[in-house]
């Protein structure tokens, strides 16, 4: 569903996009389950020795606005720290407004662009000191 989502928001960018949403590398994920039935995620990749990056953020639609996906960053952001690493960047589409909704209440701050991002228009970064 996260994919299917993906592909729909990218649009004509969903291929450079999705080079970088592989499950590679991902090595410590949140799973939200309702009778056994997953309906949110969430991951943390190592970006450098200080960085993680949160990856792979979803909520099943009829799910959204009930606090789902903050719990799911304040948990990563933990585990993150337990890790120890220093802070979370983020990067998420311009046609992602919940994506952007969330990720401004729970407290990150905008960046310029990082990494694979740098100079693309529909990408906006955000961080968070942990």
């Amino acid at each position: 569903m996260l994919d299917a989502s993906l592909a729909e928001s990218d649009g004509d960018e969903h291929d450079f996009y999705n080079q970088f949403n592989g499950l590679e590398n991902i090595n410590h994920v949140i799973v939200v389950c309702i009778k056994k039935h997953p309906i949110a995620c969430g991951a943390i990749k190592r970006w450098d020795d200080t960085t993680a990056e949160v990856k792979r953020m979803f909520t099943k639609p009829e799910y959204r606005g009930k606090g789902i996906g903050s719990k799911v960053v304040s948990a990563l952001e933990s585990w993150a720290k337990e890790l120890g690493f220093k802070k979370c960047i983020i990067e998420t589409g311009k046609r992602q407004p919940d994506a952007i909704a969330l990720y401004d209440k729970t407290g990150y701050s905008r960046i310029s662009n990082y990494g694979p991002y740098t100079g693309k228009e529909n990408s906006v970064c955000f961080q968070k000191f942990l």
